[in-house]
């Protein structure tokens, strides 16, 4: 679907009746024009159009209330297809997914030594070829291609301002890959796009407010509200990780002392394993989770430390935003069993009222893909949220 299709969904109606049809399917006509206020007679003449277009198909017939049974309507979901890149730190992740989020295709490059603008669009685009090979899915069928790109984004230039773990700055991604692809681009922060994932294939329900976080090599966030997510006025909005813990702290890559993620990101945690434990090997994060798991006190303290940490974070989190729910994902999080009764402890116990301290905090089911998803979600809000 080439750039400027999406003046197929021209009509706010048209966006409209499509998304009712995305949240309640099955649905037949008449629910539609009874739930959203239009008239039957627009209904059906969208409809027309949307099937004619082949986003919309209709199924065998439904339950009758009294007259003629009604016909039901679905989305098709594999009518196009979108490409979703997670950039960074480590590694450029491509997929190819339907409209539902399904996974078709996969591909991966990693991002380590040192890096160039022009070497890092380079592995973009190669992943992005990769898999319109692999899928042999003409350019016609898909939507779009979402970046969740690591670091500051500029989202409507869709550059990158700061991607600071590859060291690298101003890097033109939407202006680069629009004409390489000629396709619909939109790039956004990694956690952002997380979060807009997480309010899409969830399973979340109708939250008014969420803010989703990512632990990884850094620590971001995402808030989406009323299934908007919020850039504030410099897309700066997320950043959770800079946070300020300790004045006199480490020096975080970011140039500053004492950020939050510079006590909960995996170096962090190694970093206060070798601290407290003079003796201890050269270890990496995952092997302290490893050892934890077979009862290796001096792990088991480590996660549960890092725990109360970003259990403090997020208690700082609640009291700024109150959202009614925080979803936790990333690298750090598979110590879910080591850092979850920590983090609710602390929330417990340093959340100021008996409403807060009910924020339902948990860890992402979609598991390494909620970013992936999250890439992908920037499409599908394009094609079927009515006021994006």
């Amino acid at each position: 679907m080439q750039r400027g299709t999406f003046q197929l969904m021209k009509t706010v109606n048209k966006k409209i009746i499509l998304n009712k049809i995305r949240t309640s399917e099955p649905i037949s006509r008449a629910q539609i024009a009874k739930e959203t206020g239009l008239t039957p007679p627009t209904v059906s003449s969208i409809v027309k159009e949307l099937v004619d277009e082949g986003l919309v198909k209709e199924s065998k017939l439904g339950e009758s209330s009294g007259g003629r049974k009604p016909t039901m309507l679905h989305i098709n979901s594999d009518a196009f297809y979108v490409i979703g890149v997670d950039a960074g730190p480590e590694m450029v992740e491509c997929v190819l997914t339907d409209l539902t989020g399904e996974i078709y295709q996969r591909t991966s490059s990693s991002l380590k030594g040192q890096l160039s603008n022009e070497r890092f669009l380079s592995l973009l685009k190669e992943n992005i070829y990769a898999i319109l090979q692999l899928s042999k899915i003409e350019l016609e069928k898909i939507i779009g291609i979402g970046i969740a790109m690591h670091g500051v984004v500029d989202v409507e230039s869709g550059r990158s301002l700061i991607a600071p773990n590859l060291n690298l700055r101003d890097i033109p991604i939407k202006d680069e890959l629009s004409k390489e692809f000629d396709l619909t681009i939109k790039v956004e922060n990694d956690a952002r796009a997380m979060a807009l994932g997480e309010s899409w294939f969830g399973g979340h329900g109708d939250v008014d407010s969420m803010v989703a976080v990512n632990i990884g090599h850094g620590v971001g966030a995402g808030v989406v509200i009323n299934g908007k997510l919020y850039h504030g006025s410099h897309d700066m909005a997320g950043e959770l990780g800079h946070m300020t813990i300790d004045l006199h702290g480490d020096v975080c890559m970011c140039g500053n002392r004492g950020c939050l993620q510079t006590f909960v990101n995996g170096d962090a945690i190694v970093k206060r394993m070798k601290e407290q434990y003079n003796d201890v090997e050269e270890i990496t994060a995952k092997e302290i989770y490893e050892r934890a798991l077979q009862g290796e006190a001096a792990c088991v303290q480590i996660l549960g430390e890092t725990g109360n940490i970003i259990g403090i974070g997020l208690t700082n989190l609640i009291h700024l935003i109150n959202p009614s729910k925080i979803v936790l994902g990333g690298g750090v999080m598979k110590s879910e069993k080591f850092l979850m009764p920590t983090i609710l402890e602390t929330i417990q116990d340093r959340a100021l009222t008996s409403k807060s301290k009910e924020t339902a905090v948990m860890v992402t089911k979609l598991g390494d893909d909620a970013t992936l998803l999250g890439a992908v979600s920037l499409l599908l809000v394009e094609l079927f949220d009515p006021v994006s």
